[in-house]
C-alpha cells in the first residue's frame, strides 16, 4: 500500500466517478483504475461496486475510507516532522588550519556562519600542513586553508585572494617608517625572524631564503613556529617576511610591501566528493567575508 493508491481511493470515493478523480489527480483514468485494482488485491476485498452507469462504495470501502484519510494525514505529518528534524540536526564541518594567523582569518567567517547556519557545528583542527592533507584525504576535515603552490594535488583549490609578501615589524622598528621596501633594505643590519621550511609555501620560502642568504648568523633568528616569529616581531627583536592576509593582520604591527616579490594565491582546498550543502554554504560565506574586507 502506498500514498498514491490511497489518494486515488479517496478521490474516487469523493466523486464516485473515476473520470473526475483522474482529472483532480491529473493522471489518466486507466492509471486510477490500476491503482484501485492493486489496492483491492492487496486488501483482498472489493472497495467499489462498479457498473456501466454508477460507482459506489462497498461496505468494506466505507470502513476503509475512515482509515485511508488518517493514514495520509499521518504520512504527511511524519514527512513534515522529519524535514524539521533534518533542518535542526547539527552538521559537523571539519576545518583545517596550519597556524594561529589562519585561525584569526577564520574568526569573522565562523561568526557569520553561526548566525546564518546555527545547525552547522565547526570542528577546527590546528596541525602541521602535512597532517592536514592526510586528514583531508581521510575526510576527517572537509576543507583546509592553503596557498596554491602547496595545495593537495587531489583536491579542488579555490582562490580567495592574492597576498603580497610584506615585511612585518613593530611600530618602533627602524624599518617601520618605510612605505615600501627592497630586499637590500631588509638585509641592512636588521635581524630577520624565520620559520622552518615546512611552515611556509615554496614561493614564500624562496623569498625568505633570498633575504637571509649570506647574512651573518647573528642576523637570523630561527624559530620553531609562526607564533614565536610574531612574538619576536611584536617585541621589536626582529622583522619577518610574511604573506599579508588582510583579515589576519595582527593589531599594532606594520605591514610594509616588499615589491621585488610576486603575490601569492591564498585560498582553500577540498575534495570534490566532500562538496555537500554545508560546505558549499561555508565557502560562499568565506568568499563574501573576504570580498567585503
Amino acid at each position: 500500500m502506498n500514498t498514491t493508491q490511497l489518494e486515488c481511493f479517496l478521490s474516487v470515493a469523493n466523486f464516485l466517478n473515476f473520470s473526475r478523480a483522474a482529472e483532480q489527480l491529473r493522471i489518466t483514468q486507466p492509471a486510477v483504475s490500476h491503482q484501485i485494482s492493486t489496492l483491492e488485491d492487496e486488501l483482498e476485498v472489493k472497495l467499489f461496486q462498479r457498473s456501466s452507469k454508477s460507482v459506489r462504495l462497498t461496505q468494506a470501502g466505507l470502513i476503509f475510507s475512515q482509515y485511508a484519510s488518517e493514514i495520509l494525514r499521518l504520512s504527511s505529518l511524519s514527512k513534515a516532522r522529519l524535514k524539521e528534524c533534518r533542518e535542526l540536526m547539527t552538521v559537523r564541518l571539519g576545518i583545517g588550519c596550519r597556524n594561529f594567523v589562519e585561525l584569526q582569518f577564520l574568526r569573522p567567517v565562523l561568526a557569520r556562519m553561526r548566525g546564518e547556519l546555527p545547525q552547522i557545528d565547526p570542528v577546527v583542527r590546528l596541525i602541521p600542513f602535512a597532517s592536514l592533507e592526510n586528514l583531508l584525504e581521510e575526510e576527517d576535515v572537509q576543507v583546509i586553508s592553503c596557498f596554491k603552490d602547496s595545495a593537495p594535488r587531489k583536491a579542488v583549490y579555490q582562490e580567495l585572494l592574492q597576498c603580497s609578501i610584506v615585511c612585518v615589524c613593530a611600530p618602533d622598528h627602524p624599518l617601520a617608517g618605510e612605505s615600501v621596501l627592497t630586499v637590500g633594505q631588509m638585509r641592512e643590519g636588521h635581524k630577520i625572524a624565520v620559520c622552518p621550511p615546512t611552515v611556509h609555501p615554496p614561493a614564500l620560502l624562496a623569498a625568505q631564503n633570498r633575504v637571509i642568504s649570506g647574512l651573518d648568523s647573528e642576523q637570523v633568528m630561527f624559530c620553531d613556529n609562526l607564533e614565536i616569529v610574531y612574538t619576536l616581531v611584536e617585541a621589536g627583536y626582529a622583522a619577518a617576511l610574511l604573506p599579508d592576509i588582510p583579515l589576519a593582520r595582527q593589531h599594532g604591527l606594520k605591514y610594509i610591501p616588499v615589491t621585488e616579490f610576486p603575490t601569492l594565491s591564498y585560498g582553500v582546498s577540498y575534495l570534490r566528493s566532500a562538496l555537500n550543502p554545508p560546505l558549499r554554504r561555508f565557502l560562499s560565506i568565506l568568499e563574501d567575508v573576504v570580498a567585503s574586507n
